[in-house]
């Protein structure tokens, strides 16, 4: 059984699969509180549903790929699986996740977008940065940054942990409203960085208030 808090078909705003159809399977309740979160919502919000209804709505949208989100996840136990269950229908299966709690027992098909945290955040201390050797050459890394600070921790990370070659991706994400991605994007340029620019598509596609997209 888990607390679902929405489930919904959408553009993927993220990501190296930003721009492709998906379904969001967003769960309720997170032990952070990101001074920029944007879906505070999750929190507390949310109703129980079976594994089986979750894979029958997820199955309905007739999409082949499909995010675990939150909240995070990952404080559910039943989200192991239901990962293995939506694996087990075929779908491409992604999780996104804090960065706080190992993602060891995460089923290995599984993509997982692993989000540091920076200072600027408040929640920086909580890092589990043993999964930097949990990471796949499948996996994603996300860094949220609010300001020079933000961006410096992550320039460091990057570079002390040689997360290019570990991942797929690393993601340097400003904060919606906060940071200009302009002035990320010089900061990226002048350190030349092995790192994409992330940009909330569905927040430009739609508003950054929408829920459910």
């Amino acid at each position: 059984m888990l607390t679902v808090n929405e489930i919904f078909h959408s553009i993927q705003g993220e990501s190296t699969h930003a721009g492709r159809p998906c379904v969001f399977v967003r769960l309720t309740a997170c032990d952070l509180r990101c001074s920029w979160c944007d879906t505070p919502y999750a929190f507390t919000e949310g109703h129980k549903m079976s594994l089986d209804e979750v894979v029958a709505r997820v199955r309905a949208f007739e999409c082949h790929v499909v995010e675990i989100t939150g909240g995070e996840p990952l404080l559910q136990k039943d989200v192991y699986p239901l990962m293995q269950r939506l694996l087990d229908e075929g779908l491409t299966v992604m999780l996104e996740t804090g960065g706080h709690l190992s993602i060891e027992q995460v089923p290995a098909p599984v993509i997982r977008i692993v989000d540091v945290k920076c200072p600027g955040s408040g929640e920086s201390h909580r890092n589990d940065w043993g999964n930097i050797d949990r990471l796949t050459p499948q996996d994603e890394v996300k860094f949220v940054i609010k300001d020079r600070d933000d961006y410096e921790f992550a320039r460091t990370a990057v570079t002390k942990h040689g997360l290019p070659r570990r991942v797929r991706a690393v993601l340097f994400s400003p904060v919606h409203g906060v940071l200009d991605p302009q002035r990320l994007a010089s900061w990226i340029l002048e350190d030349a960085l092995d790192v994409r620019l992330q940009l909330q598509i569905h927040k430009f596609i739609w508003t950054p208030e929408t829920r459910g997209v």
